[in-house]
């Protein structure tokens, strides 16, 4: 009797401080409540995207010719056509995958040029999605925002299909397409493993390369290649890409070569057998992002990342770290550019300069993951150094499923989500 008394005295004192924690999923639950959203956010997916579906995957050399309309409002009468197809024997997580941009001469014969090179590029086993841009003209790009509405689509399909390894989304291209290849890198670079533009180059202001940690990243063009400044932008390119990998070692791979005695014509076959041997680090302890605009669009939202609000500046830099006793530091900083040189000839500012001060107000969704933090233990978040947040953290379906309509990715599903505001 006095046992039964003392082991219920036990249960009577310790329940108020089991029921203050909350209860932390194991990895199985947690594995399992994964599959539960992933699948029930596919099939929503699918559900409403009826008119931009991808076709079954057959042999790239039977390549299935699909069409996407796009909307009116963004470009009227535009219709995006894409070759598709496999080489090789698929691999048991999955088909790597490469989408493919090609130039700005006439596009039907770009298109062509485009699948045919695929097709002899040594890379295998590959998928391949091979878009013909909508339309041509003097100023016309694959970064605009109807296209844009192509690739958010495109790569929530492409993340959604059971064929493709989402590890292994990998974006390259030629002249204009390694133009638009560079610009789309940094801007969906959360999304890839690898980028390749070729015969290229921007300035970096179209292109963060600090967006590029985690994503390996090459670019090649002649050293002779001075039409727009292509060899002078790439050199600026490999230089800005040198000094973060100095900063961040391990973080910023890449290749970026001038080839000599080349100019706009190059070699274009060793890219994707290079891109071919790394894989997506979907949920990195530290990375950095400028959320910049791409013909007056941002994303706002990057790695496990929203952004709900942030100061007027043009731009802001944010950068993210995990550090020891489940200690999160967020920096957010207002991103000033100044241009240090404009071409005499097409007055197109080339070089700049950038300025930085902390961001005075902003409100933003963080997303964590047992792979980023410790959810048995308290969690501090710091904002500039301010501490926003310190506690335990709840895992639920609800962060699950919103970061599944944030990014429609199977590696980026955190059962936890933190709201921030300063």
């Amino acid at each position: 009797m006095f046992r039964k008394f003392a082991i219920l005295l036990t249960l009577l004192v310790a329940m108020p401080m089991l029921a203050s924690r909350p209860l932390i999923p194991s990895p199985d639950s947690l594995a399992a409540l994964r599959a539960e959203v992933w699948n029930s956010w596919r099939q929503a997916w699918a559900a409403s995207e009826r008119t931009t579906s991808l076709p079954s995957l057959a042999p790239l050399s039977e390549a299935r010719v699909t069409a996407w309309l796009l909307p009116d409002s963004l470009e009227p009468q535009a219709l995006l056509r894409f070759r598709s197809g496999t080489k090789g024997t698929r691999p048991s997580a999955g088909w790597p995958c490469y989408v493919y941009l090609h130039g700005s001469g006439p596009r039907e014969g770009e298109w062509q040029a485009g699948y045919a090179m695929a097709q002899r590029f040594d890379d295998a086993p590959s998928a391949y999605f091979i878009p013909q841009i909508p339309q041509e003209g003097a100023y016309y790009r694959w970064w605009q925002r109807s296209k844009q509405w192509a690739w958010h689509r495109l790569l929530r399909h492409l993340l959604a299909s059971p064929e493709i390894d989402p590890a292994r989304l990998y974006l390259f291209g030629i002249s204009e397409g390694g133009y638009g290849s560079q610009r789309l890198a940094s801007y969906y670079a959360d999304y890839l493993a690898g980028a390749g533009p070729m015969a290229g180059g921007e300035p970096l202001r179209n292109a963060p390369v600090e967006n590029l940690g985690h994503v390996a990243f090459s670019l090649l063009t002649g050293e002779n290649d001075a039409m727009f400044y292509r060899h002078m932008l790439t050199r600026l390119t490999g230089e800005a890409l040198d000094s973060m990998a100095r900063l961040y070692a391990d973080e910023y791979v890449h290749r970026v070569e001038l080839i000599p005695g080349c100019g706009h014509g190059i070699d274009y076959s060793p890219t994707t057998p290079w891109l071919n041997r790394y894989r997506r680090q979907a949920q990195p302890t530290h990375w950095r992002w400028e959320n910049f605009e791409m013909d007056g669009v941002k994303r706002n939202d990057f790695y496990n990342l929203e952004v709900i609000e942030e100061t007027d500046a043009e731009r802001t830099t944010y950068e993210f770290r995990t550090g020891h006793d489940n200690v999160i530091e967020l920096t957010a900083e207002r991103t000033a550019y100044d241009v240090t040189w404009t071409d005499p000839h097409w007055h197109i500012p080339m070089i700049f300069s950038r300025r930085y001060s902390p961001a005075e107000h902003g409100q933003l969704n963080l997303f964590l993951s047992e792979t980023m933090v410790d959810l048995t233990r308290p969690v501090e978040i710091r904002v500039n150094g301010r501490r926003l947040f310190r506690g335990r953290v709840k895992p639920s379906r609800q962060a699950m499923w919103r970061s599944a309509e944030i990014w429609g990715d199977p590696l980026r599903l955190f059962p936890v989500m933190v709201a921030l505001s300063w």
